[in-house]
């Protein structure tokens, strides 16, 4: 059975951190690209970060600079670590996972940046 669960999300305060986990397993991860996107209240999904399988990244411009992904295919896991947080990063955060074949998406962790 294919899961993608994400993990890590919480309350913070503005310039505060948080590092995001999402953990893969039902299929052969270190083969998938994974991304991170966000869904702000009343606003559509947004793509955040992807990660490939040779560890090659990119970054949206509006988080660039403040987050980072990165992968252990040891742990089957992705990581966001998202610092200086600001009040327009409070989001629903999702991991995907996709390949030529296949797309997986988590259920979502929620981060919320308020003082």
């Amino acid at each position: 059975q294919v899961q993608l669960v994400e993990s890590g999300g919480g309350l913070v305060q503005p310039g505060g951190s948080l590092r995001l986990s999402c953990v893969g397993s039902g299929f052969t991860f270190s083969t998938y690209f994974i991304s991170w996107h966000r869904q702000a209240p009343g606003k559509e999904r947004e793509w955040v970060a992807t990660i490939r399988p040779g560890d090659t990244t990119n970054i949206a411009d509006s988080v660039k600079g403040r987050f980072t992904i990165s992968r252990d295919n040891a742990k089957n896991t992705v990581y966001l670590q998202m610092n200086s947080l600001k009040a327009e990063d409070t989001a629903l955060y999702y991991c995907k996972a996709v390949n030529t074949r296949n797309n997986y998406w988590g259920q979502g962790t929620q981060v919320t940046v308020s003082s």
